[in-house]
């Protein structure tokens, strides 16, 4: 027979209380200065330039254009709809990514 972890049963754990002596005081919290002009206009620059790209394989993109023209590129209506289900109710595709 294998024993369980944890406690057992009808057994009684020690539930005496103990007296706890007050926590330590903690220092205030001093406010934070606002960063610096060099890192906010860094911070702006990365934000736009990434704002400005979309996140796009672009060889991905040109290979499926290929393949389509090529007639090649595989079509299945079923898929096709379940995804699209998928995407108006926001769950997660079957496939693994």
């Amino acid at each position: 027979m294998v024993e369980s972890i944890g406690t057992k049963a009808g057994t009684v754990t020690d539930r005496r209380t103990v007296p706890v002596e007050p926590a330590a005081k903690v220092a205030a919290l001093r406010p934070v200065a606002n960063d610096t002009p060099a890192v906010q206009s860094a911070a702006a620059e990365i934000a736009g330039t990434a704002g400005a790209q979309a996140p796009v394989d672009a060889d991905r993109v040109a290979r499926i254009r290929k393949a389509i023209q090529d007639n090649k590129f595989p079509l299945s209506p079923s898929t096709i709809a379940d995804r699209l289900l998928a995407f108006k109710l926001d769950w997660k595709s079957r496939e693994p990514s």
